[in-house]
């Protein structure tokens, strides 16, 4: 597996580097200081993870990721960073894993094997079929039996009639797959797009979505809600 460290501290790469010298099967391919150089990077060494730090100068690792998020081949991140208030965001980036600095080799190993596992559970982007599991069980679904989608910490949750199973697979890398068959009603919520039913407005402002099949309603984000209305009146 193909790695490139990001971080504008040299003694945190050199750190890494060597770390990851004693993890089997992984190729360092560069190690860079700024997230230009890392978007460069990425586009001639094509590595297969990004071990990115967060706290940049000029371009930060969220903004790398951003830029990064939805190009064709685009690394698994891993974001490396001192403070925690990142992990949220992170997250909703569709990062693998959020690991605090300093990075303790067996959860950097840890995070790795997340990485190769998601590389391997490729989401189909035609058709309707997705893959799930639940403890030792796997199974595919059809997006129609889907009631929504929800990002919980690592994982995302995905809610049926029949109760909630678990994807690897990030809220993004979702609607990378399924383009407009899914709606985002919020940062850590999707839904199948046949599933809308409407929305309700709260006497408080939140604007809640009715949705087929159950009687969760989950809230619909101000930064959402343009959209969400748009595509129930073209439906």
């Amino acid at each position: 597996m193909r790695v490139l460290v990001v971080d504008d501290e040299p003694l945190a790469r050199t750190r890494l580097e060597l770390m990851l010298r004693d993890i089997r099967d992984i190729d360092v391919v560069g190690s860079v200081g700024d997230g230009e150089s890392a978007l460069s990077a990425c586009a001639t060494l094509r590595p297969d993870v990004l071990l990115l730090d967060v706290e940049m100068p000029a371009l930060t690792g969220e903004s790398v990721a951003r830029r990064l998020a939805g190009q064709p081949g685009s690394p698994q991140v891993i974001f490396c960073t001192a403070y925690e208030r990142h992990a949220i965001s992170a997250f909703e980036l569709g990062a693998v894993d959020y690991l605090l600095k300093p990075v303790r080799g067996e959860r950097l190993a840890e995070a790795l094997a997340r990485a190769r596992a998601r590389m391997a559970q490729v989401v189909p982007s035609q058709g309707n079929m997705l893959m799930v599991r639940r403890g030792s069980e796997s199974r595919r679904l059809d997006l129609s039996d889907v009631r929504y989608f929800v990002a919980d910490e690592k994982y995302v949750e995905v809610h049926l009639d029949q109760g909630t199973w678990l994807m690897d697979e990030s809220l993004r890398q979702i609607e990378q797959a399924f383009g407009d068959r899914v709606i985002r009603l919020h940062r850590n919520c999707l839904v199948p797009a046949q599933g809308l039913l409407g929305l309700k407005t709260l006497a408080d402002g939140r604007v809640l979505a009715r949705l087929a099949g159950t009687e969760a309603m989950p809230e619909v984000s101000r930064r959402n809600l343009v959209a969400v209305r748009q595509r129930l009146r073209e439906a």
